[in-house]
């Protein structure tokens, strides 16, 4: 327990702020999984844009700690699976 009362709530603002940073990039690597997913099954040439897009923000998403490494890792593997079984159904 901090000792003094100051410590305690500049520790829980700056917790409050980095909770809101994390969740605002979470929300930012969901929306880019979806649009990806949208474009690729309207099979929209843009769909390979928006891969890279998704991969870019899950790279970066993953170097900052917020999700883990694993989990970008597997979740580009999945879309990157998903976009090509969709390339070679054409």
């Amino acid at each position: 327990m901090a000792k003094k009362k100051d410590s305690a709530e500049k520790r829980h603002r700056k917790s409050e702020e980095r909770r809101l940073r994390n969740k605002s990039a979470k929300s930012a690597v969901r929306t880019s999984v979806k649009k990806f997913i949208t474009l690729a099954q309207k099979k929209d040439p843009e769909a390979e844009s928006a891969l890279k897009e998704m991969i870019k923000k899950l790279d970066s998403t993953a170097g900052k700690g917020i999700i883990s490494k694993n989990a970008a890792s597997r979740k580009k593997s999945r879309m990157q699976k998903y976009f090509n079984s969709l390339k070679t159904a054409r």
